[in-house]
């Protein structure tokens, strides 16, 4: 688990869309165990409250479960967690094509910037 976390992004957030994204995409399968609270905290430099949070908030959506005593684990629930991939995509580029509308970008410009980026892929 090498993750680079943004500075400028609160970090709570972070952690919810790495692990919704590994579990989305199948790194992390079901009832595969998580590392501890604790664990997680010391590897990406955080405080251990903040990712007790994310795991609360990633419990709500079913994607992750706690055993007492045990630890965190993966939910069943994969397709909750590409559900939670999908809707963070939506809200990247809802806020992308915002931006670019704030800077006078016109709809047709961001159409020819996709499709000269994907045209080099």
């Amino acid at each position: 688990m090498d993750w680079e976390l943004d500075k400028n992004r609160a970090i709570c957030p972070q952690i919810c869309e790495r692990i919704s994204v590994e579990i989305a995409s199948g790194a992390l399968s079901a009832h595969d165990k998580l590392l501890s609270v604790r664990e997680l905290a010391v590897r990406l430099g955080v405080n251990p409250n903040t990712v007790q949070k994310a795991f609360e908030q990633l419990e709500t959506q079913r994607l992750i479960y706690s055993v007492r005593g045990s630890g965190w684990f993966v939910g069943e629930e994969a397709d909750a967690a590409k559900e939670v991939v999908d809707q963070m995509i939506a809200n990247k580029i809802q806020t992308l094509f915002r931006d670019l509308q704030m800077l006078g970008i016109t709809a047709e410009q961001i159409k020819a910037y996709v499709k000269e980026w994907t045209d080099h892929e």
